[in-house]
């Protein structure tokens, strides 16, 4: 009598270029179109910000390698943070940052149409939240194929959102070159201040959530010991140079009162200084990279549910998965929460909308951020982690960090924080229930 054979897993999707793509794709998503405005009331105090945001996320990221390098087969940060300090911590975390991660879906749909609408004139006849809606469920039909049909989007828009990056800091390169005048004439006159620091490094971190994005999908990437601390580190650095580059740009080129009021403040470098109308092809690559971050977060989400229930803290139909190791009902759930937010904020504009996201989102992410530089502090004070000066420069740097966002975001976007873990504990306390019940039968 022959034995069939156990069925085998499909292989896992995400390699390597696919990684960086989710890790460029997710953090580069339309905040940074904006944060030129945002950040001109601090002067050249936003430079210092940035680079304290660099520095601070490179040492995260350094970090969540570390910790990818350590646990390749554990469910991304999830898998982290429970090794070393619990479930509940793990949970309250990761509940957090998924919350974060579907209202950010709805926000980008939302943001991606007004921009559209600028390209497309007669999409501003349609009522908005028609196309968002519209987009969340295309990008959730797109992951239903699988991880790399998601992936190979992922790419392909990722690299095509560097575009308006690249002709920004390209044109500055040009007038440095050929009129240096020109990026002195309206040098920022804002005092530095510890305070406007602060600020402005809370704000400019926003543009940077998603330098964690390859860890979260583990157990869907190929040779993740490897792959997964690659991807997050070069990632993370690709990133933060174009960021640097194009903060500074507008910042030189625009007086700061002009530029705090545009509603898109590389479309105005461009059409000023490069040729008018430029700033509608602009657009047009703003419209891209919002949809490159769409799909990215949606792929993240999706597997980011999936664990979640895997590990017993979501019902466990939200585990399963169809042939292709898509997660279906994760990303019929979720897809369905950022509908419901698209139609509770569809008369948002895309400024307020991310003005919102800076506080509720960054805040959000935090005790991820804070919890798995904890786990890293435990292993390393173990011996676990290679117990070197860089690593231990890594941790401390990633903790200041941490305390100087904390201290930047102020009370209430912390209360916000606070009140989104605290929103999942009822959900933590049902599900371990339910999943107890037989035992004590």
């Amino acid at each position: 009598m022959s034995t069939a054979p156990a069925p085998t897993a499909p292989p896992r999707q995400l390699g390597f270029w696919m990684c960086t793509a989710l890790v460029v794709g997710n953090t580069i998503g339309m905040g940074i179109f904006l944060l030129p405005a945002s950040l001109a009331p601090h002067g050249l105090n936003a430079t210092i910000g940035w680079l304290v945001v660099v520095v601070g996320c490179l040492a995260l990221a350094r970090v969540f390698s570390e910790l990818a390098r350590l646990h390749p087969d554990a469910d991304g940060p999830y898998g982290y943070i429970r090794a070393t300090l619990g479930d509940l911590p793990a949970f309250l975390a990761m509940w957090s940052y998924w919350v974060s991660v579907w209202i950010t879906n709805a926000t980008l749909a939302t943001g991606v149409v007004g921009y559209a609408s600028a390209v497309y004139a007669p999409l501003a006849t349609v009522p908005p939240w028609i196309p968002a809606l519209a987009l969340v469920w295309l990008f959730v039909a797109i992951n239903c194929l699988g991880a790399r049909t998601g992936g190979g989007v992922q790419v392909a828009t990722s690299v095509l959102k560097l575009v308006p990056m690249l002709a920004i800091a390209a044109l500055g390169v040009v007038l440095l070159a050929t009129s240096p005048a020109t990026l002195t004439a309206n040098a920022p006159t804002v005092p530095f201040s510890s305070t406007a620091i602060m600020a402005a490094t809370t704000t400019a971190l926003f543009a940077m959530l998603g330098f964690e994005s390859a860890t979260v999908p583990a157990g869907n990437v190929v040779d993740p010991a490897r792959t997964i601390p690659r991807a997050t580190m070069i990632g993370t650095i690709l990133v933060s140079v174009v960021y640097l580059t194009v903060s500074t740009v507008p910042m030189l080129l625009i007086p700061g009162a002009e530029l705090a009021e545009s509603g898109a403040p590389f479309a105005l470098v461009m059409d000023r200084f490069a040729t008018e109308g430029a700033g509608r092809w602009l657009a047009l690559f703003v419209v891209i990279s919002g949809l490159g971050c769409l799909n990215g977060w949606t792929l993240v989400v999706a597997e980011l549910t999936r664990t979640l229930a895997n590990n017993g803290t979501l019902p466990p139909v939200f585990a399963r998965a169809n042939a292709r190791r898509a997660p279906v009902p994760a990303l019929l759930l979720t897809g369905a929460l950022a509908s419901a937010m698209v139609a509770m904020n569809y008369n948002q504009t895309l400024v307020a909308g991310f003005t919102f996201l800076t506080q509720v989102v960054t805040a959000a992410n935090l005790p991820v951020y804070a919890l798995c530089a904890t786990s890293g502090w435990i292993l390393w004070r173990r011996g676990t982690l290679a117990g070197t000066a860089a690593m231990l420069l890594a941790l401390v740097l990633a903790v200041a960090f941490i305390v100087v966002c904390v201290v930047g975001m102020g009370r209430e976007a912390m209360l916000l924080a606070v009140g989104l873990a605290a929103a999942g504990l009822p959900v933590y306390a049902l599900v371990r229930a339910r999943r107890a019940a037989p035992a004590s039968d």
